[in-house]
């Protein structure tokens, strides 16, 4: 019997991203193809740039509303007989608004894609918007905003927005719109915001899977290729939405009796453009050492050491121009008052402090991930999709994630510097008759009570 040497295992190799290759249509559409071996279950996303900020200020929530209802039947097909079309070619679909782009996500088996993409022109060139379904999705949206209002983490995210932009700015209200501005769209307007808003120039379709013996541009070309939409009103360029000049303040909303409080804190943050100091991957680093995982900086503390919570989140989010630095979670009401006052101090402590160590175990984490994050097609058209409605290269992900392996605790403290400087909207949801004097006492902003 002859024992072998057990293999010297090391760190792996670098990863790239897979990056697309682009064409340009006739129309302006624009084509990302990846062409991924093994994936026989395509994925396609379509990108049409259009701002949430474009809406009718009495109709706020009118995009979200024209999203859902875009598969609900075209020009030539009831929406029983166009849903039959998606089941019977095993097409699974599905729409929705960012910010600053309508997504239509769609997954299919590769001999069906032609198929797939020629319902794709249909739903996007000529939807129906059918009178009863356009008073369902009506109805239903409005349940769904009293619904997430009487969420608790959701209330919280309403007001830190609310208070944290100028009461100007689209992103101060609900990106869905609030019952009134919903319950106010017709179908008329979702014609005419349609006419006006969705159309291909500018527009790009991202398309992953296998594409053995598929010309998936072609293809394309041949369907999606042919959708016009005359009346089409390209979108302009976003830009950072203004801050409220009291934003630093504290908003507490009363909900009698609630046995837990509900905490939101943050403050500006940087899109992913930013390049210094060492660009979004600090970021992504920062975000997990602070909050991002079980044991990061406030979870060490506020679950682990002190018990008051099952979880503390924190996360720089990105929007299409500038971003936000979020903080939310819950904690037993009685310890409202002393969960905050140590929560604020970890994020006025994230300035400073870094570890080889914590650096290392976040970059790790984001960086040997990435492998299995972006494993399948979907996940690839969804990232490719990502850096698209962002105006980010297609090469971003990849020299993002490269950019980890430079990170050190002095360029963590830079970042972190850059942007958390001590000042923060913070929203505390919960029964404030418990705590509220407490909050009060802690000095950290004015206070406002409103209405759960």
């Amino acid at each position: 019997m002859s024992l072998s040497t057990r293999p010297a295992i090391g760190p792996p190799g670098p990863w790239t991203f897979p990056v697309p290759l682009a064409s340009e249509l006739p129309s302006g559409l624009r084509v990302l193809t990846h062409h991924l071996p093994g994936q026989y279950v395509v994925s396609v996303r379509v990108v049409v740039p259009l701002l949430v900020a474009s809406e009718p200020r009495e109709l706020e929530g009118i995009a979200t509303l024209m999203s859902r209802l875009l598969d609900e039947g075209t020009l030539h097909h009831t929406p029983i007989e166009f849903a039959g079309l998606l089941e019977r070619g095993g097409i699974g679909l599905g729409a929705g608004m960012t910010e600053s782009a309508l997504v239509i996500e769609l997954d299919v088996p590769q001999r069906r894609l032609a198929q797939a993409l020629d319902l794709l022109r249909q739903l996007l060139a000529e939807p129906a918007f059918p009178e009863a379904e356009v008073r369902r999705a009506v109805a239903t949206r409005t349940s769904e905003i009293e619904q997430q209002r009487a969420h608790a983490s959701h209330r919280a995210g309403l007001a830190f927005f609310e208070a944290f932009f100028d009461p100007a700015e689209r992103a101060s209200r609900p990106a869905g719109g609030t019952t009134e501005t919903v319950g106010a769209v017709t179908r008329a307007d979702l014609v005419a915001f349609h006419a006006e808003r969705v159309g291909p120039l500018g527009a790009t379709v991202v398309v992953a899977g296998d594409l053995t013996g598929v010309d998936a541009t072609a293809l394309v070309g041949d369907t999606l290729g042919r959708w016009t939409a005359p009346s089409h009103v390209p979108a302009p360029g976003p830009r950072a939405a203004v801050r409220a000049a009291d934003a630093a303040r504290i908003v507490v909303v009363d909900r009698p009796g609630s046995v837990q409080s509900e905490l939101a804190v943050g403050w500006s943050g940087p899109d992913r453009h930013v390049t210094e100091p060492a660009g979004w991957a600090a970021y992504q680093v920062l975000s997990f050492v602070i909050g991002g995982s079980p044991n990061a900086r406030i979870d060490a503390v506020l679950r682990e050491e002190k018990g008051y919570t099952y979880g503390i989140r924190s996360a720089f989010r990105p929007r299409r121009v500038g971003g936000t630095f979020y903080t939310s979670g819950s904690v037993r009401s009685e310890v409202t008052v002393e969960a905050l006052r140590l929560l604020l101090d970890i994020l006025d402590g994230a300035r400073s402090g870094y570890t080889v160590e914590e650096v290392r175990s976040g970059a790790d984490f984001i960086g040997l991930t990435a492998p299995g994050r972006y494993a399948t097609a979907d996940a690839v058209a969804a990232e490719t999709a990502g850096l698209v409605i962002d105006g980010l290269p297609s090469d971003f992900t990849t020299s993002n994630l490269a950019a980890l392996g430079g990170l050190t605790p002095q360029v963590l403290r830079d970042a972190a510097s850059a942007y958390l400087t001590g000042e923060w909207t913070v929203v505390v949801v919960g029964d404030a008759a418990a705590w509220l004097d407490g909050v009060r006492a802690l000095g950290r902003g004015d206070v406002t009570v409103v209405p759960a």
